[in-house]
């Protein structure tokens, strides 16, 4: 009998000059994925997952440092509870069976998003990952569960006026660099790339603050047929990108 191991990636081209350090993610199109297979939406949210490892393997060979990725939206919970229920058991699934792995690749995981709604044991293991990596250096991976960017800045705004009210803030010494401090994020270094998968064009509500200045591509591939390959010719195309941040390049 033969045995089949685990295909052999191919190396990637060296990393561009000037690429993105820090890559944020909208992995759509899972549920059409599956839809478009006959298979039910949770099938392409399994398979999605899979991409999740191979896009964070890809980060040191791209030059990323920085990867954030959407897993479920304060507005998903609008879905059907079957579907909310089998997502919430994959997240504790992948943290699980992840663990290890991602620990052994020097990955650091952060959490990001409103934790209240979810469960103590899926809460369990959010903090047990991050504290497990929280001595990682190699790529640092924020997953976005439960978060909504309007929801965060709701909640920074409220922590903030609350050190106002208890005088540990100077209302008057307030800018724009100010409630960054705030936000969920606050370690991070803002997004230089937004990939949006699925052919869709709009950001759902994902890093409203932080993208700002940051460079967007939407492109058609569903989120389980998303490669490392794609994701690196993204990164290249980054580079050769002019950023002026609303200035004017001399």
């Amino acid at each position: 009998m033969i045995k089949r191991g685990k295909p052999k990636l191919e190396p990637l081209p060296a990393p561009s000059p000037g690429g993105p350090k820090h890559v944020a993610i909208i992995m759509d199109g899972n549920g059409r994925w599956a839809t478009q297979r006959g298979r039910p939406r949770l099938f392409g949210h399994h398979s999605g997952a899979k991409r999740v490892r191979e896009v964070v393997e890809a980060c040191p060979d791209v030059g990323v440092e920085y990867l954030t990725i959407f897993a479920f939206s304060t507005e998903n919970w609008k879905r059907t509870q079957v579907e909310v229920a089998g997502l919430m058991s994959l997240f504790r699934r992948y943290i699980s069976k992840e663990t290890r792995a991602l620990n052994d690749r020097g990955v650091r995981v952060r959490f990001i998003g409103d934790r209240v709604k979810l469960d103590a044991k899926l809460i369990k293991l959010m903090n047990e990952l991050e504290e497990i990596t929280s001595h990682n250096t190699s790529v640092h991976l924020t997953i976005a569960l439960n978060y909504g960017g309007r929801d965060e800045v709701a909640r920074a705004t409220k922590r903030l006026a609350q050190d106002v009210a208890q005088g540990r803030l100077d209302p008057e010494e307030i800018d724009e660099e100010t409630l960054p401090r705030y936000l969920d994020t606050y370690v991070l270094p803002d997004p230089d790339l937004v990939i949006r998968t699925s052919g869709e064009a709009r950001i759902s509500n994902f890093l409203l603050w932080q993208s700002a200045y940051a460079e967007y591509e939407f492109i058609d591939t569903l989120w389980p047929d998303f490669t490392r390959e794609e994701f690196s010719r993204l990164c290249a195309s980054y580079g050769g990108r002019d950023r002026r941040f609303g200035g004017v390049k001399t």
